[in-house]
């Protein structure tokens, strides 16, 4: 066998999204959020999921369940004993699946982002044990379902997978790692399909533990305002289903647009502190584009990641404003949380999704809430939501731990 160098190198094939869900605040379903954004609504209330009478905030951006979730594989028991966040990921799951039109296979790998899991769970087994400490009703499940792996299972067995699955937990950058790493997967030839995505609820003790830092805002969640004051945390969960361009044509797909960079950088100045250049930040956005093969000028729209607190966003500016160049000046930047609140884990994924919305759409999605743009932005910020001639959209997603993922998308005409 010849291996010689002059054989022509393998090329990395072209990723597509097939099939996307999303659930949030504003609705469950591509279309009530695109109509949510587009709007201009935004979705926090009073939580009314625990008790928040001793928090300084008491305001986060709730889903509503349906009544009846959709029709699955899943056996009757299993559907019973379906948790806060395993619903949420399943609706998304469901969404995404029909969309893309596969079947069930057992070679089909599956990759989540979380944070928190099924931390909810997690709090019921530690009051009952607390309080009725001989009880035992209900323990064994929640103390198994409260891990994250149950709720991928839950993913493989509701749309007849054989995975292998992958959980990712890399802070708020989990659900673009995840959606990176599936696209990894396809463009080098691991997979021919990959599903991913990302989700997270809301639960007391992560609430209660940002409340505490000081770090929720006490007004409004008002990301690359001059006056800022904190972020607003939501919950939520986005799926997608991605595969080589070739099988997409094979099936007759219809194709919702295409994944063609990504890349993860870390950030080692602090533990929960950016580094205020945004090194890190701009290292991901260069390293992206090099990987989708284009420049900053090329990017019609940044999803950024726009937490709403001071240090964040002051470093995100700067890496933007750096990384864009002269191009910033002119480049289209907002905030998506603003609508829906930070959706840790999930937050990267749902932000994917709302990126496929505006380049399919052709629309720019609003940051709600802005009063006086701080001075660091060189860069314009979307107050409202309008038409826009949109190719390519970049995303960033940043977290504790100083882990930084951009991922950019390209529209499918």
């Amino acid at each position: 066998m010849n291996l010689s160098s002059n054989a022509p190198p393998l090329q990395p094939r072209r990723v597509v999204v097939t099939g996307a869900g999303i659930v949030t605040a504003l609705g469950a379903g591509w279309a009530k959020n695109e109509e949510g954004f587009r709007a201009g609504r935004t979705a926090f209330r009073r939580v009314t999921l625990f008790d928040v009478s001793r928090q300084r905030v008491k305001m986060a951006a709730e889903a509503d369940l349906p009544e009846r979730m959709p029709a699955t594989l899943l056996s009757p028991r299993q559907s019973a004993r379906l948790d806060r966040a395993s619903s949420l990921l399943l609706l998304a799951s469901v969404e995404a699946w029909r969309q893309a039109g596969w079947e069930p296979s057992e070679e089909i790998p599956v990759v989540l982002g979380t944070t928190s899991g099924g931390m909810p769970l997690g709090e019921d087994y530690f009051r009952q044990a607390v309080r009725t400490p001989r009880l035992h009703r209900r323990q064994a499940t929640r103390a198994f379902q409260y891990q994250a792996h149950s709720q991928g299972r839950i993913v493989l067995d509701a749309l007849g997978l054989g995975g292998p699955a992958t959980l990712i937990s890399n802070a708020c950058a989990s659900g673009a790692c995840a959606i990176g790493q599936a696209w990894e997967m396809v463009r080098g030839g691991g997979a021919e399909q990959v599903f991913a995505g990302g989700y997270d609820v809301l639960s007391q003790l992560v609430f209660a533990g940002f409340d505490a830092l000081q770090a929720l805002s006490p007004t409004r969640c008002r990301p690359f305002d001059k006056n800022r004051d904190g972020l607003a945390v939501g919950e939520g969960a986005a799926m997608l289903a991605l595969e080589t361009l070739n099988s997409a044509r094979r099936r007759g797909a219809e194709i919702l647009g295409e994944i063609t960079g990504y890349a993860m950088t870390i950030d080692r100045h602090h533990l929960t502190q950016p580094h205020p250049e945004g090194n890190a930040a701009l290292a991901a956005m260069s390293q992206a584009c090099a990987a989708a093969g284009i420049t900053p000028a090329e990017i019609d729209y940044v999803n950024a990641h726009g937490t709403g607190t001071p240090l964040n966003d002051g470093a995100e500016a700067a890496a933007i404003n750096q990384w864009a160049g002269a191009r910033a000046a002119t480049l289209p930047v907002s905030s998506t949380k603003a609508s829906v609140g930070h959706l840790l884990g999930g937050a990267g994924a749902v932000e994917t999704v709302v990126c496929l919305m505006a380049l399919r759409g052709q629309w720019l999605p609003p940051e709600l809430a802005l009063e006086t743009p701080d001075p660091a932005c060189r860069f314009p910020l979307v107050t409202r939501a309008r038409d826009a001639r949109l190719a390519t959209a970049l995303s960033n997603s940043f977290g504790f731990g100083g882990i930084n993922a951009t991922l950019i998308m390209r529209r499918w005409e």
